[in-house]
């Protein structure tokens, strides 16, 4: 993002030749004056007033992304699976919204820390895959000059093994064998996916607490999840092995992380960015997806953003900024 420019112009007034008012003089009016000149100066006031305001906000954002910036994370912000990867297991990807928007403040650092897989005990603990530590705790990166922090993670906590969200797709497409009209992957959760939020997001204030306590001034963005999935789950009819009904079901989970995500950001003083709604229309069952299905079309990891989604999500992350 270009820097937004600056006005340094100043007037000074020469007080030498100016003649001195009298009361008995009457003021002349110059024979050019006209109603239409005191409508131009306010009109001109009323643009350097706009101006203002506009470059005020794309200065906010540049001051707090032009120093350390740390992303931080699940697949989601790794953009995993995206060429080019790096950090093995982690797949993260070059082309990740944290590349973009560092790139995009021309941030003085960078820090990534993201990684496939990762739950929210990530960000304090070392993270294991088959038992092998991947990742070391994210929030090491974290020091007192970060100036911004990103961050999106909680959908692995809703699956129990090591590709976290991942279970629930499994879950719920062996299910769909047992009872193809109904919502059998609902009936067998029930409440279980709602407890583990809760308990995801309890760890999360915690962990927001942390961080905040060695970066107390980075400005903190906590970004929810895309929209993954339809609000009508009949345009995925033939695209995903799972009944209507439990599409209509992991619509709403997905909902409700969202929403206690963006609770718990506003309660930990983060500023909570909503990625579900710009992204809606290109979901995994659309015909212009920016999050894939199952079988991806383009390189990304299935029910995951493309490098368009990245785009987008980066995009949120940058409007944020300037607010």
């Amino acid at each position: 993002m270009p820097r937004a420019a600056t006005s340094s112009n100043t007037s000074t007034r020469n007080t030498k030749n100016t003649k001195q008012w009298s009361p008995n003089r009457s003021p002349k009016r110059s024979p050019k004056w006209s109603p239409k000149w005191s409508s131009a100066l306010t009109g001109a006031a009323l643009l350097a007033t706009t101006l203002g305001a506009t470059v005020a906000p794309a200065q906010a954002a540049e001051s707090a992304g032009s120093g350390k910036y740390v992303s931080l994370g699940d697949s989601y912000a790794a953009g995993a699976g995206i060429p080019a990867s790096s950090a093995g297991l982690c797949l993260r990807s070059d082309h990740n919204y944290g590349h973009l928007v560092a790139a995009a403040l021309a941030s003085s650092s960078y820090v990534d820390t993201t990684c496939a897989g990762a739950k929210v005990g990530a960000l304090t603990t070392p993270q294991k895959d088959v038992g092998i530590v991947v990742n070391g705790p994210q929030l090491d990166a974290v020091t007192p000059d970060t100036s911004l922090i990103t961050l999106t993670i909680g959908g692995d906590n809703l699956g129990t093994s090591d590709i976290g969200f991942g279970d629930l797709a499994v879950v719920c497409s062996a299910l769909s064998l047992t009872n193809p009209f109904g919502a059998p992957c609902r009936n067998h959760y029930g409440d279980t996916l709602s407890n583990r939020m809760d308990s995801a997001t309890t760890e999360l204030s915690a962990a927001l607490q942390k961080l905040h306590a060695k970066a107390p001034k980075a400005r903190v963005l906590i970004l929810g999840y895309t929209s993954v999935l339809p609000e009508d789950p009949k345009t995925c009819f033939g695209k995903m092995p799972v009944t209507t009904g439990d599409l209509a079901f992991l619509h709403s989970v997905l909902g409700e992380l969202n929403t206690k995500i963006a609770k718990t950001a506003t309660a930990a003083g983060a500023t909570y960015v909503d990625t579900l709604t710009p992204t809606k229309g290109h979901d995994s069952c659309s015909s212009d997806p920016w999050i894939e299905g199952l079988l991806p079309g383009s390189p990304t990891l299935p029910l995951h953003p493309n490098a368009t989604g990245e785009r987008v999500m980066g995009d949120a992350v940058l409007n944020a900024l300037r607010h």
